[in-house]
């Protein structure tokens, strides 16, 4: 399933479809059904998926039909999880192929016991191999590995703060390994970096390339800004997303002392655990900066967080925050 606490690269094709008169009804219990998984009722969440495919004739969006498997596994049906998960290898118009991500998905593990987890994870590679055929492999596998390293630790955080709390011993000593794995993961993406310049998705593939922004995203403060120019230069030339870039642009600025342009980043409050948006520059026009660069609106972002979007509080507490960082 997608995760609140960072980015996780699916690397699914849109199928084209007109949604009509039902695109409404469908949005609609799309988020229901998120916010059902979020609060952990997996066969409600399951109910209200088939809700929304069921306006559009079983069609759906890739992302949608993959979380739509995880609440069905999750809520113990094997058999519709697998329908989904199945579709989305087999169809010739998504072909399925983020090995990485769902090898490691927790929420599929019920069904790694099924004679079915083989045939799919085979599929899965098949896709994943035509579609590197012409890439750089040897470069791609290295970037692989490094994906699987980056992003399989942070999958785990949620479940250890929730059985342990965030800031128990288990917690920090799960940061620590995550501060391993990423320096690790550092010295190779740098030197890739030096030598290569900053690959595209012809070169590397779509998960390739978001390894090595995510591995720089990660990062230290001084790293960051060294390549920041280079990652702008390649989205000029189409080798990163503007979207991806949005997001390394803000963490720049925060820890620069400077406010976000994009809202991506999301603080905690350490004595209450509520979650917030980081001070924004003009907070009133953050949408309008997030379509240029093919972010959805901040509204939708947040709700990731269980948040509302509410410009006078965020503008109280951006003034707070820099009142006692000033202090």
């Amino acid at each position: 399933m997608k995760m609140k606490y960072l980015l996780t690269i699916m690397g699914l094709l849109i199928v084209n479809f007109s949604f009509g008169q039902n695109q409404e009804k469908y949005s609609e219990y799309i988020k229901e059904a998120w916010s059902f998984y979020e609060s952990k009722e997996y066969k409600k969440s399951a109910e209200k998926y088939k809700a929304a495919f069921d306006q559009l004739d079983g069609k759906a969006y890739p992302n949608d039909r993959y979380n739509a498997a995880c609440s069905y596994a999750l809520a113990e049906n094997v058999e519709n999880s697998f329908y989904h998960l199945l579709y989305l290898a087999e169809n010739p118009n998504i072909k399925y192929r983020n090995l990485g991500h769902i090898s490691t998905d927790a929420d599929l593990n019920l069904l790694h016991s099924d004679d079915r987890w083989n045939k799919l994870i085979e599929i899965v590679k098949v896709n994943k191999q035509e579609y590197e055929k012409d890439l750089d492999k040897p470069l791609v596998a290295k970037l692989d590995t490094i994906y699987q390293l980056d992003q399989s630790y942070r999958r785990q955080i949620g479940e250890i703060e929730e059985k342990y709390g965030r800031d128990s011993e288990e917690m920090q000593a799960h940061w620590k390994l995550i501060q391993e794995k990423d320096s690790i993961n550092l010295i190779k993406i740098k030197k890739i970096l030096d030598e290569r310049g900053w690959l595209g998705s012809k070169v590397i593939g779509d998960q390739g390339n978001s390894t090595l922004f995510l591995v720089i995203q990660h990062a230290d403060l001084d790293t960051q800004v060294k390549y920041l120019p280079m990652m702008r230069e390649a989205v000029k030339l189409g080798n990163a997303r503007a979207s991806s870039l949005a997001l390394l642009e803000d963490r720049v600025s925060l820890r620069q002392g400077d406010r976000q342009i994009y809202g991506s980043q999301i603080g905690r409050d350490r004595e209450t655990g509520e979650y917030y948006v980081s001070p924004l520059v003009e907070p009133e026009k953050v949408n309008e900066r997030r379509a240029a660069v093919g972010l959805g609106t901040i509204e939708e972002y947040i709700k990731n967080w269980n948040m509302t979007w509410n410009l006078k509080k965020h503008k109280e507490r951006a003034k707070k925050i820099e009142s006692e960082r000033k202090e």
